[in-house]
């Protein structure tokens, strides 16, 4: 069993060519034994951004503070604000963008634990 505070957890900057103001954290990986999913916590500062991306697999999001937009590829933007889940499919080219130029924006994304 683990159990760890979300603030006790180093904020790292990811190496993601195209992102902006984005930190991440990992509370639950592989490396805590996990045998199917690591969990993230990415922090997106104001008017920050992901690159836009696509990867095999899904992936699980929840909004934990703020408010942001998932953005397709073709430009579409679908709002998500916290308390929200979001879907993302495998193949399905994405990014995330915080809707606020100086909150926060913040949210779990749970993966499959080879990818992290």
């Amino acid at each position: 069993m683990k159990i760890v505070s979300l603030d006790e957890l180093e904020k790292t900057k990811p190496d993601m060519e195209g992102a902006k103001g984005i930190y991440k954290q990992v509370p639950i990986s592989k490396d805590d034994g996990s045998p199917m999913f690591s969990f993230r916590v990415f922090t997106i500062e104001g008017d920050g951004h992901s690159p836009y991306h696509s990867h095999p697999f899904e992936h699980i999001n929840y909004v934990i503070e703020g408010h942001g937009a998932i953005v397709s590829e073709t430009g579409e933007e679908h709002e998500i604000k916290k308390g929200d889940f979001a879907l993302v499919l495998p193949n399905e080219k994405h990014q995330y963008r915080n809707r606020s130029a100086s909150e926060p924006f913040i949210m779990i994304c749970g993966v499959p634990k080879g990818y992290e």
